[in-house]
């Protein structure tokens, strides 16, 4: 039975012995020899595929093409094999391995970049497969197994998602990544078999070095928002690295005096209720995670669902003239984010960035509603964004925050939790269209709930312009096999790209 842990800052004098800490519950969850259920095994098989497919339609975008040549300028280091970089045959020559805190890097921007990856919504945001880079990457470099990679890596969506629903960051405008320092660290603490001590050190160390702003998704929003989670997670790899040298963290760095909630978060007063796997108990957070059918914020999916499905039902929306308003009534977190409550005049800017579009529901809602569907290239492009009778519509679209959405948004009752919101567009003949929606149609209670064929499906479309097809068949029929992958074909784990798609010679040049 799930155990809610009690969370509260204590002053320097009060005793809080290192067993009651978070950061300790947090590694006796990761040193749990709990086997890991099949339908949980599934789903992690699932998300590696998806990673694998987000990565492959990223690889020449310049975050990644930056963070790929970074990562090649550090050779393997020492204690192990390395680990490979998406796009490259590391498992076949070692020049084009790197060492692991730097695989996690250029991979997890490789991930973040198109925001097109899993995601997790309760009391903070995330985007739990996050984590699998640098577990990944740690599994390469060591010579770990397939059943072992699976066990990590249910530890790292379990301890993140928990987090996530118990812990808001982003009311305080700290960062979510904030909350991958210790999930990755605790993954691989799993990992690698380490006792609870050193991943207690870990944990600490995770948490201590990856509290950022949320600069970087407000206003002009920078190339930094796809290296935010993998800075987190190289992070989490030199963390785990310090603690099995002996090195020990700030403690205790959630509920001391000066530490993280007293100072970054609710302050002084503020206690917290959260959630962990009681000793026995299976780590089953993973399925309570959903992927993203289309290539933008995930409050952003139900909205292009219902753009889509009013673009057939009312073809006379996609001409601004018709339209006199578009009014989103949705939640709190959608408002205030991705909305008009923003109050971030580059989220109606035409010249706006395509992180900045992505986390633009003004701007997402007219595009869907106007060609009936979402590109992850096509619908960010500069001359669809500055497109004249778009950015008309475009201006026409607010939200507005209701409370019973924000209710439905928060709420631990799967069957009312919402993401979506009503729409209400009144036209220039004084109609008035309602419609509404809860979830993407892509979500495990939505229209078409994403299944093992989906995440192929995606996979195949994405990676079919870069990946050969034999290479594209080797990777999913091994990723498939995934609990009984040898310490060999773990570090075959990664996609190929065909010859040509990858010029190394013309990464930046940097300081390295």
């Amino acid at each position: 039975m799930t155990v809610k842990h009690h969370v509260r800052v204590y002053k320097s004098e009060e005793e809080l012995p290192r067993e009651q800490q978070l950061a300790w519950k947090i590694a006796e969850v990761a040193v749990d020899p709990v086997e890991i259920d099949a339908d949980v095994v599934d789903m992690i098989i699932n998300r590696i595929i998806d990673n694998a497919s987000v990565a492959a339609a990223s690889l020449n975008r310049g975050p990644i093409v930056s963070a790929r040549a970074q990562a090649l300028s550090h050779p393997v280091s020492n204690g192990g094999a390395g680990a490979s970089i998406f796009g490259l045959d590391g498992a076949n020559d070692e020049a084009l391995r790197t060492s692991p805190e730097w695989a996690a890097w250029a991979n997890g921007v490789a991930v973040r970049e198109l925001d097109y990856h899993d995601t997790f919504l309760a009391a903070e945001y995330s985007h739990p497969g996050d984590n699998i880079p640098p577990i990944l990457a740690v599994a390469q470099h060591v010579g770990k197994d397939g059943r072992a990679l699976v066990r990590a890596i249910a530890t790292g969506y379990e301890i993140q998602m928990d987090l996530v629903r118990a812990i808001c960051l982003h009311k305080h405008k700290i960062d979510h990544v904030a909350h991958i320092g210790p999930s990755a660290a605790a993954g691989i603490g799993t990992l690698l078999g380490l006792d609870i001590e050193t991943i207690y050190q870990a944990v600490g160390q995770g948490l201590h070095t990856t509290t950022a702003t949320r600069q970087s998704r407000k206003g002009e929003i920078s190339t930094w928002k796809a290296h935010a989670p993998a800075f987190a997670g190289k992070m989490a790899v030199e963390a785990v690295d310090r603690a099995m040298r002996g090195q020990t963290s700030p403690s205790p760095i959630y509920e001391g005096e000066d530490g993280v909630i007293a100072w970054m978060l609710d302050g002084p007063n503020a206690s917290y209720e959260v959630p962990l796997p009681a000793t026995g108990e299976a780590k089953r957070a993973i399925l309570d995670s959903y992927t993203k059918e289309h290539s933008a914020e995930y409050q952003a999916q139900a909205w292009i669902d219902l753009a889509r499905k009013l673009h057939g039902e009312h073809p006379e929306l996609i001409d601004p003239a018709n339209v006199t308003s578009i009014v989103l009534h949705t939640s709190h977190h959608t408002h205030y984010v991705i909305g008009s409550g923003a109050n971030d005049p580059q989220k109606y800017d035409p010249k706006a960035s395509r992180e900045t579009l992505d986390h633009s529901i003004p701007y997402i809602f007219a595009v869907a509603l106007q060609d009936g569907g979402w590109h992850h290239v096509d619908s960010y492009a500069p001359e669809r964004a500055g497109r004249a009778d778009t950015v008309e519509l475009w201006h026409k679209v607010t939200t507005a925050e209701d409370a019973e959405w924000t209710r439905r948004y928060h709420s631990e009752d799967p069957d009312e939790k919402a993401f979506g919101g009503r729409v209400e567009i009144e036209l220039a003949d004084g109609t008035k269209i309602v419609d509404e929606i809860a979830v993407a149609d892509a979500h495990p209670l939505g229209a078409r709930p994403f299944a093992r064929a989906d995440y192929i499906r995606k996979f195949r479309i994405l990676a079919e312009p870069v990946l050969e097809a034999a290479e594209i068949e080797r990777f999913l029929e091994l990723v498939q096999r995934l609990p009984e992958l040898t310490v060999d074909e773990v570090r075959e784990l990664n996609i190929v790209a065909a010859p040509g798609q990858i010029d190394l010679a013309a990464g930046p040049k940097g300081l390295f």
